[in-house]
């Protein structure tokens, strides 16, 4: 039901073809998995930094500048998750999959940095398959 570990953390970067160099040939990370938008942009980046921990690249935008974004909880089931944050009293979504990734998501407001989200990992989930494949 709570949390099972963190598990990622989510920066946007001005350009994602070299923060995936930089992080792959400066630190050692491997790409896990990416997203695609309709023009086959990346919009989204997993680095694997070891079997269960990962960094996700996004692209900045007008929008979303660059940084520090988000980081990520893995939960057991999210729907209940969700409940148990919501009787705490904390601003929580409801859940969604993830049409990239397929895992199940939901964004926590946190008043002192920003957004928390909840991760349920999901057998078919791009997560999933990057866990089991690691060497």
């Amino acid at each position: 039901k709570g949390v099972v570990m963190m598990n990622h953390v989510g920066i946007s970067v001005a350009n994602v073809p070299e923060a995936v160099t930089y992080y792959s040939n400066k630190m050692g990370y491997k790409e896990a998995f990416r997203v695609a938008d309709d023009k086959g942009q990346p919009t989204l980046v997993y680095m694997q930094i070891s079997q269960n921990t990962f960094l996700e690249l996004n692209q900045a935008t007008a929008q979303r500048g660059p940084g520090f974004t988000h980081y990520g909880l893995v939960v057991e089931h999210a729907a209940a998750a969700v409940e148990l944050f919501k009787q705490r009293g904390v601003m929580v979504t409801p859940t969604n999959v993830s049409a990239g990734t397929k895992a199940i998501l939901s964004n926590i407001t946190d008043p002192y940095m920003g957004r928390i989200e909840l991760v349920e990992i999901t057998p078919e989930s791009l997560h999933r398959k990057a866990i089991q494949s690691w060497k």
